[in-house]
């Protein structure tokens, strides 16, 4: 019996040293790079992140699902990377089998100068910013990087005000996006009329209150409505947030209209904590919708 259980014990180390060592040699070639686009929309050269798969450059023929993820306000294409730490949740979710190879990129949309320069997703007076992200953004860095290409193999997400582009996104172009997760979403802003041009963060709530999903689903005819049910939809929002009751909100409204949607409201706050500890459910939901 002794030697019986001495056999099984070498075994399970040795199974385990192999799923090490698989794991390690599965994510060791992953990267996130940082890459460029001249904007002939914005008038300016906009920056953006991309994770790279571990197979991405050993596999030149490979194509790929893409995973659009979006920045809160003052953020920029580098805070997934440095505060949300994005890389080490898709290294060890590709490396464990949980979620297949993706590209994920990561737009500038913002900075923490909120006076100077502009911050948000949607189109403002003097800034176009959807227009440069579905006309310049996307065809490009999906050509460059062999990824998505069509609405199976495309997602989108986002925290704060990129939770609030991502459903944005998701509404204005569901024929584009398999699904869309948003994380503690801004999805309403306080409208202000006479604005003043140089304005920035006044134009961006009232962009922001433009875009309001729930009216959007209350003004939806039912041709409408069933583009946008196409779409798998996951709101992620803590109970300690501040912007709580606008995702609550928005989540009744899409199950009142019969939408494939989940909920998910999880100790914590308006933080990167939460939203680190959140990719670990966007990733595998994005995912099977896109293996669909």
């Amino acid at each position: 019996m002794k030697h019986h259980h001495f056999l099984s014990t070498l075994m399970l180390l040795a199974l385990l040293q192999f799923s090490t060592l698989n794991f390690q040699l599965s994510t060791c070639n992953a990267a996130v790079i940082t890459d460029s686009l001249q904007s002939s929309v914005l008038g300016v050269t906009k920056y953006y992140n991309v994770y790279l798969p571990p197979s991405f450059q050993r596999n030149p023929q490979a194509h790929y699902p893409v995973l659009f993820l979006l920045h809160g306000l003052t953020d920029n294409h580098r805070a997934w990377l440095e505060k949300g730490q994005m890389d080490r949740v898709l290294d060890e979710l590709i490396g464990s089998g949980e979620i297949p190879q993706m590209v994920v990129i990561m737009p500038n949309a913002g900075d923490s100068d909120t006076r100077r320069i502009w911050n948000g997703y949607f189109n403002m007076p003097g800034w176009r910013y959807e227009d440069f992200f579905f006309q310049e953004l996307l065809p490009t860095a999906e050509a460059k990087y062999r990824a998505g290409g069509s609405k199976e193999q495309r997602a989108i997400a986002g925290l704060s005000m990129g939770g609030g582009g991502s459903v944005g996104y998701a509404m204005a172009h569901p024929d584009l996006f398999a699904a869309c997760y948003a994380m503690s979403a801004w999805l309403n802003g306080e409208k202000r009329d006479n604005v003043d041009a140089n304005d920035k963060m006044g134009l961006l709530n009232n962009a922001v209150a433009d875009h309001y999903p729930v009216t959007i689903l209350e003004r939806a005819d039912e041709q409408q409505l069933n583009a946008l049910r196409s779409l798998r939809w996951f709101i992620d929002c803590g109970d300690d947030d501040f912007l709580f009751d606008q995702n609550i909100e928005f989540y009744k409204a899409l199950r009142m209209r019969r939408f494939n949607a989940q909920l998910r409201v999880r100790d914590g706050g308006h933080n990167w904590e939460y939203w680190h500890n959140a990719l670990r459910l966007c990733l595998p939901f994005v995912s099977r919708a896109m293996g669909k």
